[in-house]
């Protein structure tokens, strides 16, 4: 169930590079990995490693969706992947994220705690579950609001897979979806997900100096 916004075209900006890892701006409509299937083969990993062929077969140290544009580190040696698999893990990772919101959203700021896991019968649905579901956490402000949409800058406290998207759209959290969110809200045909992963702060995986990147969205 992927969205068909086409990436396929856009090439991969590089935002930082040395011989143990790279950052890359992720285009929407890409995927981060490979998918099952020739027709999924095409991801930040493959042009990655097009472009440093003395990368690593996994270099992913972690993801976005495919709906979702903004930043990425990978490791190019075993040993980078490793470290900066760990710093995110272990929440060592600074992370911000903005988008645009379906509807007028209440208040100017706050913080969401919403535990979710997928629905086990509607894959990669993930849904609330106050029992079963791990815990999630966002932090948001509210930026803008023009025309019935609402600019919400997000601070990620877990990294949960589709955290921002059920967040927004849930009754219990701001309660509107990420304009063009397919599975959580209304994608118009051509339309992308308006979610971007603006900044990102984490040690590098060797001499441990601290790398910052931010790069505003284009929506």
């Amino acid at each position: 169930m992927f969205d068909k916004y086409d990436a396929s075209h856009l090439s991969i900006d590089v935002l930082y590079a040395d011989e143990h890892c790279v950052v890359v701006y992720k285009p929407a409509g890409l995927l981060s990995v490979p998918g099952k299937g020739p027709e999924k083969a095409d991801c930040v990993v493959s042009r990655v490693r097009e472009m440093f062929p003395e990368c690593i077969e996994h270099p992913e140290a972690h993801r976005l969706d495919m709906s979702t544009s903004g930043i990425l580190i990978l490791g190019l040696t075993m040993d980078a992947k490793r470290n900066l698999s760990t710093e995110f893990r272990e929440r060592r990772v600074g992370k911000k994220y903005e988008a645009i919101l379906d509807g007028e959203v209440r208040g100017e700021s706050g913080t969401i705690d919403l535990p979710l896991r997928l629905d086990w019968f509607n894959s990669p649905i993930r849904i609330y579950d106050p029992l079963q579901g791990k815990r999630c956490i966002t932090l948001w402000q509210k930026l803008d609001y023009t025309d019935g949409k609402t600019r919400i800058a997000f601070d990620l406290i877990t990294g949960r897979t589709h955290q921002l998207r059920v967040h927004s759209s849930h009754k219990f959290g701001l309660g509107c979806p990420i304009v063009g969110d397919n599975l959580y809200g209304t994608r118009n045909p051509g339309e992308r997900l308006m979610l971007h992963s603006r900044y990102l702060k984490i040690a590098h995986p060797v001499s441990n100096e601290i790398l910052e990147f931010d790069r505003a969205p284009d929506f």
